[in-house]
Formats: C-alpha cells, sequence, structure tokens
C-alpha cells in the first residue's frame, strides 16, 4: 500500500513531544511515518466455523487476493485494496467463518495460548475479537469469562460470540474491577483501555483532542487498577497477558511497574522470535514487546506476568 500525503506535521504536539522524549527524533519521525498508511484489511480464520480451505476457497471464488501471516496460520493480509465491505457481503462472513481484525490486536491471545481446561478471563472484552480468538485457540475447551461494563458494547460482544461459535464463553456486564476477590483463574487477558496512542488516525478530527496530560492520566490510571485486579483473580504459578494499543511508556511499562510493586508477579518474556516479522520499538522493560505503528501494523504492547 502506498502513504497518502504526509500528516507528519498534523501529530499533535502532546503526543509527539511524548514520543520525542521516550524515542527521539529517528524513531518518532518513523512513528509518525506509521501514522500515515491507510492499512490493508487483515482477517482471521475462525476454525470454529471454518477450516483454512474453505476460507480460502472462498476468498479464491471471489477473485480476492490474500497473503499469509508468518506467525499465525490463521491470519490473512488482504490485497488489491479490497476493503471492508466487500468481505462482509461474502457468506464466509455471514456465517462467522471469518473475523476482521488487525494484525497487532491478534498477538495477546496468542501469546496467552489458552488452552483446554483453563479457566480464562477477559477483563475488557467487547467486541470480541481477542475472547473469540481465544475460544478457537483453545478448541472451545476453554472455560471464558468475559467482561464488558457498557451494556450496549456487552450485546455486540454476545452477538460476536454467538456468531463465531465461542460456545464456553460467559458474558457479565460489569466493571472487571468489581469481580469478586473469590474468583480465581488460571489465565488473565486485559486488553485495558487506553489513549490509542499506537492506532492514531490522522484523518479523524478529533485525534489532537483525545490525546492530551489529562486523558493520558486518566488511562494509566484505570489501566493500573485493572491490571492489579486481574493479578489478584489469577491462580498462582499461572499467567496475565497485559496489552494496549498504545506506544507510549506511561500507558505500558509504568503500569506494568507499579502494579508489580503492589501485587508479587514478574515478567515473563516474550519470545520475540516467534514474531519475527513484527516491526518492534525499544523498551523499557525487558521482555515486554512494543509494535511500531507502519504499512501493516497498529501500534502495540504487549507484556506477559506470571504470579
Amino acid at each position: 500500500m502506498g502513504q497518502t500525503e504526509t500528516l507528519q506535521g498534523q501529530i499533535p504536539d502532546f503526543l509527539r513531544e511524548k514520543l520525542l522524549k521516550q524515542y527521539g527524533e529517528a524513531l518518532t519521525d518513523r512513528i509518525g511515518r506509521g501514522y500515515e498508511f491507510q492499512r490493508p484489511v487483515t482477517l482471521r480464520i475462525n476454525e470454529l466455523r471454518a477450516d483454512k480451505e474453505a476460507v480460502t476457497e472462498a476468498l479464491t471464488r471471489e477473485h480476492i487476493q490474500y497473503r499469509q501471516v508468518a506467525w499465525s496460520e490463521s491470519a490473512l493480509i488482504i490485497e488489491d485494496g479490497i476493503r471492508e465491505p466487500r468481505l462482509k457481503e461474502l457468506e464466509i462472513y455471514k456465517t462467522g467463518g471469518i473475523y476482521l481484525q488487525s494484525l497487532s490486536s491478534m498477538l495477546p491471545p496468542l501469546i496467552l495460548a489458552p488452552g483446554a481446561g483453563e479457566s480464562v478471563l477477559d477483563m475488557a472484552a467487547a467486541p470480541g475479537g481477542k475472547t473469540t480468538q481465544m475460544a478457537a485457540l483453545s478448541k472451545n475447551m476453554a472455560s471464558i469469562t468475559a467482561c464488558e461494563k457498557n451494556k450496549i458494547r456487552a450485546e455486540r460482544l454476545s452477538y460476536n460470540i454467538e456468531k463465531q461459535g465461542a460456545s464456553r464463553v460467559c458474558v457479565m456486564v460489569t466493571d472487571a474491577r468489581k469481580l469478586d476477590d473469590f474468583f480465581s483463574f488460571d489465565k488473565v487477558l486485559l486488553d485495558a483501555p487506553c489513549t490509542g496512542s499506537g492506532t492514531l488516525d490522522m484523518c479523524q478530527k478529533d485525534a489532537k483532542e483525545r490525546l492530551n496530560q489529562s486523558s493520558l492520566k486518566r488511562a494509566a490510571r484505570l489501566q493500573e487498577e485493572l491490571l492489579v485486579k486481574g493479578l489478584r483473580l489469577l491462580k498462582p504459578g499461572h499467567e496475565l497477558v497485559y496489552s494496549t494499543c498504545s506506544i507510549l511508556e506511561e500507558e505500558n511499562e509504568a503500569v506494568v511497574r507499579k502494579a508489580l510493586q503492589k501485587v508479587k508477579a514478574r515478567v515473563i518474556p516474550i519470545e520475540t522470535d516467534a514474531f519475527s516479522e513484527v516491526p518492534l520499538l525499544p523498551v523499557r522493560i525487558e521482555g515486554t514487546m512494543c509494535v511500531c505503528p507502519d504499512a501493516r501494523y497498529e501500534g502495540f504492547f504487549v507484556a506477559r506476568l506470571r504470579l
């Protein structure tokens, strides 16, 4: 995909200052160029509804070109500039055989790797991409509790869960911070609400308004509260994956450090060699992973913690 006309100068001043302080000028310019791309549509084959052969045959029949992703048999990149509306017309989409999902957002469930017989908590689950991905990874043999405090978003979550055939997911319309401490889980996924600094769309009119010191502080406070709660709901010796679609240290490494001061847990290094084609930014905590926005990937942070 080609780049649009340069929008580098339109990066909100607040964000640019943060990026310069954290990454330096060269990486900030690289991130700015990454914001400019219109990324190709990417999708995940939902093996609870269709196998890879059925999906690729359906795409081929419609003369839709695609490319395999090296780190996942289920992830495909759609080529030739085909956008979401065309894919949503396909029967394989309508029956839940594919789920439109960004490549970066597929990483946290793969790193958590939920398995058969495990109890899993998804703390901020809507609209359900990662929830249903975890159901597929476990072949519907993990018991997943999916929390969403907003009723309308929870309805969308339930719709996607049913459509994707994720039969062992229980939706709770609640703030995960309010879960009773008698709950305990083998694995926890916290894809936390954030400022979206990794997924900034320079064409959105509210981009500058949404990113400021106040919104950053609010996001970081919520993230820390959720992460501490998630660790407290985790069984000893088990793992939590924390992720955001931010590339700012205040929402990522700083949140992890603060949480680990309150709950005894440790960072388990992510094997980034398994994701060799993913563009990475330097991190302040060794073993964590921060994806650099580019022509295919959104900015994203992932940390793997063990109690």
